[in-house]
C-alpha cells in the first residue's frame, strides 16, 4: 500500500520549496484530478487539505472506468487536530467504498453521517482529504471536488 499525491497536494506540501496553488484550486471549493496509472489496491491518494474551521458543504467524485473489481472511498488521512492531538485516518468518512469499475459520478458528504455540514478540526496544516482504492489495480482519471465555506 502506498500514498500518492495529487498535483495540488504535491505543490502544497511535497515540493521543497512549496509551490503556489492557483486561487481557483484552493479557495471556497477544491477540485483536483489524479491520473491513476496501475495504482495498486490499498493505495491512498491524498488530494488536498481543507483549512481548519472550514464548514464542509458538499462534494462529488467522478472517475473513468478504473478496472473490474475496483472501488473508491473518500475520507481523510491521519492528521493532527487543533488541540494538537493525533487523529487516525478514516478512509470512508465522506463516502463509503463503491464500485469504480464503470465510469461514474457520486456525491461526497451527502449526509450528516458522511460529513455534510461538519466543521474541520485540524491544526495549521489542515485536514488531508484522501481517496482509498480497493479491490484491484486501477488506471484512469479520478476527479474529486469539495465545496466549503470559511466565513
Amino acid at each position: 500500500m502506498a500514498t500518492v499525491y495529487s498535483a495540488q497536494k504535491t505543490s502544497w506540501n511535497q515540493n521543497n520549496p512549496t509551490d503556489k496553488i492557483k486561487t481557483n484550486e484552493f479557495a471556497g471549493r477544491v477540485r483536483t484530478t489524479y491520473e491513476a496509472s496501475s495504482l495498486s489496491a490499498g493505495d491512498v491518494i491524498e488530494m488536498f487539505n481543507l483549512p481548519n474551521g472550514a464548514r464542509i458543504v458538499s462534494g462529488s467524485i467522478a472517475h473513468d472506468a478504473l478496472g473490474s473489481s475496483t472501488t473508491l472511498a473518500v475520507g481523510y488521512a491521519a492528521h493532527t487536530n487543533a488541540a494538537g492531538t493525533a487523529v487516525s485516518a478514516s478512509a470512508a468518512a465522506y463516502k463509503a467504498a463503491a464500485s469504480s469499475a464503470s465510469a461514474g459520478k457520486a456525491d461526497v458528504c451527502a449526509t450528516i453521517a458522511l460529513g455534510h455540514g461538519t466543521e474541520v478540526d485540524a491544526n495549521q496544516d489542515g485536514l488531508p482529504v484522501a481517496i482509498t482504492l480497493a479491490g484491484a489495480a486501477a488506471t484512469g482519471t479520478i476527479v474529486l471536488t469539495m465545496q466549503y465555506v470559511t466565513d
